[in-house]
């Protein structure tokens, strides 16, 4: 069975971070030991799954779990071995899921102890042991002690009630496409008696015998050897195929055959890629268009999926509400009779939390304090004109859980004040998580009073003054004491008005959606009534019965039975607050014996609860007992805690008719309920229903006995003068068929009346109108949805498969949440995570809904245990659901919000989730398996040949794509020099004295200056030292090793007079000489240096002990230091005797971290200096103010040869003093009235960031940039529009005019092609669809609309370049707007690379191209870069119409991923976007899979917060999986000087381990 592809491996990872290698082994090996095959391949027994099966004895077990098995609503024995089953028939196909490394501080330490061994799914022997609940019910079921056989699990059954429906579910799971076969058709519902569970079933036995070619060894992915000797072959796996590329430090990583040495990540991304080598689900063939070129596929219905069958259902009438002659005619009528005729009769009794009797109201005492508080509210608020409350106002009752009589007072208060009382939960703090929405709707139901209790009054948070401080979201309110102490009497003459029960609003019950907002729900004061007496009538209450009730009073079935009812019959209630049931699981069990009690009213979780306690307890006598109210029978799991309870109480005098499951809503009231019945032999209803079936919401009895069922209990028959019917969830509300599940709709006068203040949710909900498949309606009357999913069985039994609220729609499949809850809890072992705190919704990405599961994790569970938990989750829910879990989140303990019943508020854990604050401390990701409606990869069509593409142009009148600047004809007086150092020395001879440099420092003051004839004399003296001391001849190349400033330029020209070439490499940086002294020394091999020029400081620098570290010193060729100069000049300067000899060469690293240097000619390096004089209209008269690197492109032409040429004054300012004062560079533009400006994006950044809040003082200071022309960000890539936008609106104030900024754009082969100069419109801004763009193409969109890029144009062409789009790889010309290479040509075209190897065909290629078609005559430049040209509607100086240039993205750079092309900073920006801590971000690929790497700002707990978000933004924004999220510190990312990211410097680093990261994700 093992697929190809697919390592079964043992996930070990050393993410602990904090072991010596050593240390890591031995942990390794003593791991792994048991797992390893023997070394002559026999196949090992299954000695290690019985070792654990017996190493989980119950006794330990007792003290681990005890505490934190509470909550088991969703226990089901029978799912346990199901799911236990399908992970045993997993085990054979163990995925190799890599496991998510984190770094030591967000590891919590743990023992050995609690180590399970990864790889292996632990403890298969079913729940067996877990703590007494389960040992007790193992033995009620199986009959005998559970005995473990070799078999991976067998389970000897026989016995009663849960063992019948073990028979009904067998275990031979099919994992993969069989699991998702049709369930039988056309079967009715089997409704199963207990009765017939009687006889024995036959043992089960679980199979999972494994074939012997599964135990070969698993290979090492980890890559490491284990210290003990087990003699294994082990295949290494290769990670890196040989063909790929080497960037930089690759290399370390391989040996010679490709197998890696010290990588642990590229291993783990190896593993990752073959995990993903697994058969996919079947591939969908039809789509949506949701462009014309992205088509999102969009799930078919599978032809072979469960249809219904069955015929239309008929709506199903309750009995007849028969009028009993002594039933009052309204509640208030009933309390004043009790009230009046026996007084003396116990209306409540309520409990402190020992147990005792706290104390009991009467009907005489609730009768005449409701009448105070009824007077008081009326009378005693406000003034007697002006009363604050009148009949019909709604007020707010806040009272704790553990004070009923107060609460029941202030209720019937209201009711006979004829006002409307919304009873809330307490707000305990002010960031509840529900409290907020709370406040929502008391404001909009217009509450300005809350009655509270004096105890609940204290006990509310106080502001220094005691008031009660507004809590969030809530309106103003008047608190008001109930007390009767606090209360006047009434008048002797005022008596309440008590009328018959009318249509007015009784009480408003709150609900809370789906989406967490409140509604409250209006009830009537007749549909309060009618109730009432439905609920008499099928529960058969009688006067003066007892009734104890667990159950919250304030809402639902608690207020319904125990408030309402209970009074209209003069019942006894006998309130079990939940703080007593936390201390006293049982207490409920022995106030039902101490009161001889007839009734109950539970949940599920109580049940359980008493299971747990029961051990103890000799005398309980459940005899009395008529009927057991189980308030959450609609929830489908509720099953197992009735069967386990009856099991257990059977033979403490329970009976079993006596258990009855009710299905209520809060728009519904009670939807049905099963009725109480003296006769035993009646049997309940069940039905195994197929989970496949239900997905499809058809009803299929599971008669091949498979593991995905779902077994439900009936919840009785509708409520008496009621009709109900089945309705299609979604759409028109037409009647289901008989075997369909559908939602409940239900259309009698004990309904709600509307949600309150809102018409158009009210008309969806309560004005519902059926119709029949002929679209009849079913009645003139209106029903009301219940919000419950379900069908109608034989005999008129309701079953309830779960929630609409519940409700998630995964391609096409329905699946509950609370089922999926099950499961994941079935999931052995569950000491990982809390029972009952597990949380599953769905988010929408991707227009589909997506599964997350969120479980909080013991404190005490290591990594590797929780990740082996999640991954069996994963594999269970796939196998029984057959749906994939897009997120698996686990959270510290404790920390998912809470409802105030303790419950978790489950979509404030959804909002917290996505937005990024639920702090998870363990997350998996499963989007490649998810998500199945990608767009199909792109086929890449045959290029069509380049003339058809000319033609095609031609015929459709679309012009051909090229533009130019101005010419550069007109000569001034200049220009007739060829040589930049003739230029130098004609100004020092004509005007010696003019400044062409001013160097300021960190405080803005000059540090010093040159002058034309300083400059000259400076240069010649270093002319004469590079003779006299370097002894060099004319063409050696001299490294100029400076910081940026003024010994630069003079070493520049210096080597100019000496005739040798200069090449400007940045120092090392003193703090980091070991990452950055390498660079130096590689540009100064490579550029063939002869002698290296410095000052002494970096002399001293460059021979340090901790240089000695970095590099081999000894090899630097001669270092000359400037400091001291000859005095004397050399005896002739040197002319160059041929223009195209070589001026300078330019080295700089690319983003794709390629060192390049390119050879600047003297010709085009004075072309150049003339093209930007001629763009910024520069003259000696000019002032300039430059902030950027003088080390290579542009920034170094301007920085060192403008001036000289052009005579202006160059104010310069090294971009690091910035990091001193951010201000410095806006200051000197300001104070030297600058009119032109050049900086880098870092620069830019650098002022938006640190200035952001500084620009009023900035003012104050006489900050002015109006005098601002032009503001140029000197650059190699797109425009970084955000950032020009944000930098341009910040300094609006400072009179910068946003038009004055703008980019240049220059690359290696040509080192400025456009930049924006003085005359000449502004530059303008597209946007274009992202998606096109990802095709190669380019579509123009608005502003705004969706998958929109904005781009900006580059600047305006200089004069003398011409450029042309070209396809890359046809070499055709291409069309106006069209996406393509930039070509050009110009006169300061650099002419080639220069490099050690002379790799001829590359530079050829990129320096002297020419077109296939068209004109093949012209010699073009490539510059690697793709964009577009456009022509737009303004003129250029010249009257022309203006073509702007559009860069989009470097070739190298752009990502090929899907067929199709993708620009890391599209991804990028999308990222950045989604979470505020997210400061940078990369992307690169690796092995097809796509890597995010983000730098956090923020606690390390926030790291896993960004899993999810970086992963749907991706998907939802690009289409595209992410493989692996890194989440590192901020600064880690490397950029160059011009501020561009190092991506591929990134990538090495992160494959050879070197990134220290946060957290590394891993998506499956």
């Amino acid at each position: 069975q093992s697929h190809d592809g697919v390592i079964p491996t043992v996930n070990v990872s050393s993410s602990t971070g904090d072991i010596t290698q050593k240390g890591y082994e031995k942990k390794r090996s003593k791991l792994i030991g048991a797992y390893l095959p023997q070394p002559s391949g026999v196949e090992q027994p299954m000695a290690p799954d019985r070792r654990t099966a017996i190493g989980s004895s119950s006794s330990r077990y007792h003290r681990r779990r005890s505490s934190g098995s509470r909550d088991e609503r969703y226990r089901s024995d029978v799912h346990t071995e199901a799911v236990q089953a399908a992970l045993a028939k997993h085990k054979e196909r163990k995925m190799a899921v890599p496991m998510p490394s984190k770094r030591r501080s967000l590891v919590v330490q743990t023992s050995m102890d609690a180590y399970t061994p990864p790889g292996e799914p632990g403890n298969l022997t079913g729940w067996r042991g877990h703590c007494s609940m389960e040992h007790w019910i193992s033995r009620a079921i199986h009959g005998s002690t559970p005995s473990s056989t070799t078999s991976s699990s067998s389970t000897q059954s026989g016995g009663s009630g849960a063992a019948g429906r073990l028979a009904d579910v067998m275990a031979h799971a099919h994992v993969g496409e069989s699991d998702r076969l049709p369930a039988s058709y056309g079967v009715t519902l089997a409704v199963v008696p207990s009765a017939w569970c009687e006889k024995p079933c036959d043992s089960l036995f679980f199979q999972t015998s494994s074939s012997p070619e599964n135990h070969s060894a698993p290979p090492d992915v980890t890559t490491y050897t284990s210290e003990h000797s087990t003699h294994v072959e082990r295949p290494q796996v290769s990670t890196v195929p040989r063909s790929t590329q080497k960037y930089g430090n690759a290399e370390l990583m391989e040996t010679g055959d490709g197998v890696p040495v010290s990588s642990r990540v590229s291993a783990k991304i190896q593993q990752l890629v073959n995990t993903l080598k697994q058969p996919k689900r079947p591939p969908l063939r039809e789509f949506f268009v949701d462009d014309f070129e992205e088509l999102l596929e969009v799930q078919q219905p599978d032809p072979n999926q469960p249809r219904p069958e069955g015929a239309q259902m008929l709506p199903i009438r309750g009995e007849q509400l028969g009028v009993v002659t002594n039933w009052p005619p309204s509640l208030e009528a009933a309390l004043q009779r009790w009230g009046t005729i026996s007084p003396k009769a116990p209306c409540l009794t309520t409990m402190d939390t020992n147990g005792k009797p706290l104390y009991i109201l009467t009907y005489g005492k609730l009768w005449t304090r409701s009448m105070k508080v009824a007077y008081n509210i009326l009378h005693k608020l406000g003034t007697k004109q002006e009363p604050m409350l009148r009949p019909g106002d709604r007020v707010a009752l806040v009272f704790p859980n553990n004070d009923p009589a107060a609460f029941m007072v202030a209720f019937y208060g209201c009711l006979l004040a004829e006002v409307v009382p919304v009873p809330i939960e307490v707000p305990l703090t002010r960031k509840d998580a529900g409290s907020q929405q709370i406040g929502f709707l008391l404001g909009s139901c217009g509450v300005t009073v809350a009655l509270t209790s004096d105890a609940c009054h204290k006990g509310l948070p106080k502001s220094a003054t005691g008031e009660i401080p507004q809590f969030k979201g809530w309106p103003k309110l008047l608190w008001f004491v109930t007390e009767s102490k606090h209360l006047s009497k009434p008048p002797r003459d005022w008596f309440p008005h008590i009328k018959d029960a009318n249509s007015d609003t009784a009480y408003i019950e709150y609900k809370t959606c789906k989406d967490g907002s409140v509604l409250g729900v209006t009830v009537m004061r007749i549909a309060m009534l009618t109730h009432c007496q439905a609920l008499t009538q099928s529960c058969g209450y009688t006067e003066a019965e007892t009734i104890v009730n667990v159950l919250d009073f304030k809402k639902d079935v608690g207020l319904w039975h125990g408030i309402l009812t209970s009074v209209m019959n003069m019942m006894h209630v006998i309130s079990v607050p939940y703080s007593l049931m936390k201390v006293n699981p049982l207490s409920w069990i022995q106030k039902v014996c101490q009161y001889k009690a007839k009734v109950a009213c539970v949940k599920s979780r109580d049940m359980h609860w008493a299971l747990v306690a029961h051990r103890d307890q000799r005398d309980i006598n459940l005899s009395s007992l008529r009927m057991l109210v189980v308030a959450d029978g609609s929830n489908p799991w509720s099953i197992s805690s009735c069967d386990a309870f009856l099991n257990v109480f059977q033979s403490k005098g329970l009976r079993p008719e006596v258990i009855c499951p009710c299905a209520s809503s809060p728009e519904a009231l009670t939807v049905a309920i099963r009725r109480p019945t003296n006769d035993s032999n009646q049997p309940a209803g069940r039905g195994v229903l197929s989970m496949q079936g239900l997905s499809h919401g058809v009803i299929r009895v599971d008669s091949e006995e498979r593991l995905s069922v779902l077994t439900v209990q009936d919840v009785g028959t509708v409520m008496p003068g009621a009709l109900l019917c089945v309705v299609k969830p979604d759409g028109v509300p037409q009647l289901c068929q008989t075997d369909e599940v559908g939602e409940l709709c239900v259309c009698s006068i004990a309904t709600g009346m509307s949600y309150y203040g809102l018409s158009g949710m009210t008309k969806n909900t309560f004005e519902v109108f059926p119709t029949s498949s002929t679209g009849a309606p079913v009645s003139e009357y209106p029903f009301a949805r219940t919000g419950l999913l379900g069908f109608v069985g034989p005999g008129g039994l309701i079953f309830i498969t779960g929630k609409m609220d519940g409700l998630m729609v995964v391609s096409g499949r329905r699946h509950n949440a609370d089922d999926i809850v099950a499961t994941a809890l079935a999931v052995e072992p569950m000491k990982f995570v809390y029972r009952g705190r597990i949380a599953v919704f769905s988010v929408t990405v991707l227009h589909d809904e997506r599964i997350v599961v969120v479980a909080e994790q013991r404190p005490d569970s290591t990594e590797e245990d929780s990740f082996q938990w999640m991954s069996r989750v994963l594999q269970a829910i796939d196998s029984i659901h057959g749906v994939g879990v897009f997120c698996l989140a686990l959270v510290p303990a404790n920390t998912l919000p809470k409802t105030p019943l303790g419950g978790i508020h489950l979509s404030e854990t959804k909002q917290l989730f996505l937005e990024g604050s639920l702090h998870p401390c363990n997350v998996l990701m499963c989007p490649h398996t998810c998500v199945t409606n990608l767009p199909k990869p792109r086929q890449k069509q045959p290029e069509i040949g380049p003339a058809s593409v000319m033609v095609g142009n031609l015929v459709s009148g679309k012009r051909i794509a090229q533009a130019s600047g101005r010419d550069l004809s007109q000569m001034e007086d200049n220009d007739q020099f060829l040589f930049l150092s003739e230029v130098l020395q004609w100004r020092s001879q004509t005007t010696p004295d003019h400044v062409l440099f001013t160097l300021l420092s960190s405080r803005g003051a000059i540090t010093n200056s040159l002058t034309c004839l300083q400059l000259h004399k400076r240069a010649e003296k270093i002319a004469a030292l590079l003779a006299e001391r370097g002894h060099l001849q004319d063409g050696d190349h001299v490294a100029l090793v400076y910081p940026p400033g003024l010994d630069l330029i003079a070493a520049f020209y210096g080597c100019l007079y000496a005739g040798c070439v200069p090449i400007t490499v940045r120092p090392p940086h003193p703090q980091n000489i070991a990452t950055t002294l390498p660079t130096v020394k590689m540009i100064v091999e490579v550029s063939r240096s002869a002698c290296v020029m410095t000052t002494q400081v970096i002399c001293k620098l460059l021979r340090s002990k901790e240089a000695l570290a970095a590099v081999d010193i000894r090899t630097w060729p001669p270092v000359l230091d400037t400091d001291d100069l000859p005095k004397k000049k050399p005896p002739q300067l040197y002319k160059p005797s041929n223009p195209d000899t070589l001026a300078y060469l330019d080295f700089s690293v690319s983003t794709t971290g390629m060192l390049a240097g390119v050879k600047m000619s003297h010709a085009a390096t004075s072309a150049f200096c003339r093209s930007v004089k001629l763009q910024c209209e520069l003259y000696p008269s000019r002032e300039v103010a430059i902030c950027l690197d003088p080390y290579c492109g542009l920034g170094f032409v301007l920085w060192c040869l403008c001036s000289v040429y052009s005579g202006h004054q160059s104010i310069l300012i090294p971009p690091s003093e910035l990091e001193v004062n951010p201000a410095l560079w806006l200051l000197a533009v300001s104070q030297y009235r600058v009119r032109d400006t050049f900086c880098s994006y870092s620069v830019m950044e650098l002022c938006t960031k640190g200035l952001g809040l500084q620009t009023e003082s900035l003012k104050s200071r006489g900050l002015d940039l109006s005098r601002v022309r032009t503001c140029v960000v000197v650059a190699e890539e797109r425009p970084r529009i955000a950032l020009t936008q944000s930098f341009s609106k910040l300094f609006k104030d400072l009179g910068l005019h946003p038009r004055a900024v703008s980019t240049s754009f220059g690359c290696r082969v040509n080192l400025a092609i456009c930049l924006q100069g003085t005359s000449g419109p502004d530059p303008t801004t597209v946007y274009v669809d992202m998606r096109a763009l990802r095709h190669d193409r380019v579509r123009l969109v608005e502003r705004g609309s969706p998958h929109s890029l904005p781009l900006m144009e580059s600047g305006k062409i200089l004069p003398g370049v011409r450029i042309i789009i070209a396809n890359p790889e046809t070499k055709g010309p291409l069309g106006d707007s069209h996406l393509g290479e930039i070509w050009v040509q110009s006169g300061h075209n650099a002419s080639g690379y220069f490099t050690v190897y002379g790799d001829e065909s590359l530079q050829s290629d990129h320096f002297s191209s020419r077109l296939s078609f068209g004109d093949t005559q012209t010699v073009w430049a490539r510059t690697g870069y793709l964009g577009f040209l456009r022509r737009t509607e303004l003129t250029d100086a010249s009257g022309d119409r203006h073509d702007a240039l559009y860069v989009v993205g470097a070739l190298d750079e752009a990502m090929e991923l899907r067929g199709m092309r993708y620009h890391p900073i599209d991804i990028e920006t999308s990222v950045i976007r989604t979470h505020k801590s997210i400061t940078e971000c990369a992307v690169f690929t690796w092995t097809n899979l796509l890597v995010v790497v983000v730098e956090l700002d923020g606690s390390e707990q926030e790291a896993l917060d960004l899993v999810p978000l970086v992963t749907n933004v991706v998907l939802e924004e690009h289409y595209l999986i992410v493989g692996v999220v890194v989440v590192v510190d901020v600064g880690v990312i490397p950029i160059n000087s011009r501020g561009e990211k190092q991506r591929m410097h990134l990538r090495d680093g992160f494959l050879a381990d070197q990134l220290d990261p946060i957290y590394v994700a891993y998506n499956m």
